[in-house]
């Protein structure tokens, strides 16, 4: 038995609360919907406590529901989008709907703001499993090991998942630059 299963919840959600709303505000680009889900990960964590068998970390536990929430998060958002889409272009003052060139991730500094907006843009374009590597490496800065975990796969996976999201990456930004 893991002593990370001996915490109280309200332990969990203060020792984790920043980790998951960094990982998702990755995935979602907007504060609003990052705290939305944030919430929903912990109402996850909460009401399936009781099944969590310790076969893993409690970190890498929490951070399969921040990804899959998040995912599921971006689905749906698609989803509405797509509907949004095929019903008006345009909202009522003439503005452009769903624009996201004004998201700014809070860890970033405030000069390199527009460079992390493009930078996450094109994140946001990779295959989602390469997306998820890259955001749990890269900006959560976990190792192979627990993104294996996190995403169950093995480690030669990651890597090579880590590998094809730095390359495209590349591609995607040197036609920007």
């Amino acid at each position: 038995m893991h002593t990370e299963q001996l915490l109280s919840f309200q332990e969990i959600y203060d020792t984790y609360k920043n980790k998951v709303f960094n990982t998702v505000i990755s995935y979602v680009q907007n504060t609003e919907d990052a705290e939305e889900v944030t919430q929903d990960v912990f109402i996850e964590v909460h009401r399936s406590s009781g099944s969590f068998q310790g076969k893993s970390s409690l970190s890498t536990w929490i951070y399969r529901i921040a990804v899959n929430k998040s995912l599921d998060h971006l689905k749906s958002k698609n989803r509405k989008k797509r509907f949004a889409f095929l019903t008006a272009l345009f909202d009522e003052d003439g503005a452009v709907k769903h624009d996201h060139s004004d998201f700014h991730h809070p860890g970033i500094a405030l000069e390199n703001k527009e460079n992390a907006a493009i930078l996450f843009r094109k994140i946001n374009e990779l295959p989602e499993n390469q997306k998820t590597a890259f955001i749990l490496s890269k900006v959560e800065g976990l190792s192979y090991h627990e993104i294996s975990e996190v995403m169950q796969l093995s480690n030669s996976s990651v890597e090579s998942l880590l590998v094809r999201a730095k390359q495209n990456l590349r591609i995607k930004l040197e036609k920007i630059l």
